[in-house]
């Protein structure tokens, strides 16, 4: 006791299933969401900071449209806001989505040794957007965004449909997140979870991960067998 102790691998724990958040850690497109909300808010008059975005979309998972409500905006005037950003940031996807740096050997390391699936809060038609300019759905046995499930991260519900997809038990499952949201989703879904914090997420708080790294061939590091 009190002795160096031997270090833990997620394999450890008889993992069979990965669940992978997308934005942040597949593709690189937080800061595009992020200046495509701001930008259309911008243009009716509300500001979006940095520090806001990440509290309200990364931590809470509620968005902005509320600033747009206490502003007086009708909830049809909200919904065209909406509608704007998402067909801005629909048309940056298509010309600049790109993989997170080293994703993708890694996924091509652990393909076949683990059940692997994509759990986001993404709309399926921003998903397929940006995955077109990827490839990186080949790698995956299944993916689960918005529109299959009517709670979205930080609710659990993301994480038990794909518990429930992969037919495992949540013991036998890992989530890999970079969000304070996700984390949180995760752990609520009885997951452990591996947190890769980047970008805007660098400075929040992931009390309760099963590790914190910093770099993606760290999550590979630690799924690899002693």
């Amino acid at each position: 006791m009190g002795g160096p102790q031997p270090e833990a691998h997620a394999d450890d724990a008889l993992t069979r299933a990965l669940f992978w958040d997308n934005d942040g850690i597949l593709v690189d497109t937080e800061r595009l969401y992020f200046e495509a909300t701001r930008t259309i808010l911008g243009s009716v008059g509300i500001p979006l900071t940095e520090p806001d975005y990440v509290q309200l979309f990364l931590v809470e998972g509620r968005g902005a449209w509320h600033l747009a409500d206490a502003r007086g905006y009708s909830r049809a005037e909200v919904e065209r806001l909406r509608d704007a950003r998402n067909d801005l940031y629909d048309r940056w996807l298509a010309e600049r989505a790109a993989p997170m740096p080293g994703v993708e050997a890694v996924l091509r390391a652990l393909h076949g040794r683990f059940m692997l699936g994509v759990v986001t809060s993404s709309r399926k038609d921003h998903f397929d957007t940006m995955h077109a300019r990827t490839g990186l759905t080949k790698y995956f046995d299944f993916v689960l965004t918005a529109s299959d499930y009517p709670r979205v991260k930080p609710h659990p519900e993301p994480y038990l449909t794909a518990i429930a997809r992969s037919g495992l038990r949540p013991e036998e499952c890992i989530a890999i997140e970079d969000s304070a949201r996700g984390l949180h989703a995760a752990l609520a879904a009885g997951l452990r979870c591996i947190v890769l914090p980047t970008g805007m997420n660098r400075q929040s708080d992931f009390t309760g991960a099963y590790r914190v790294v910093g770099t993606i061939e760290e999550v590979l590091r630690l799924l690899e067998r002693a």
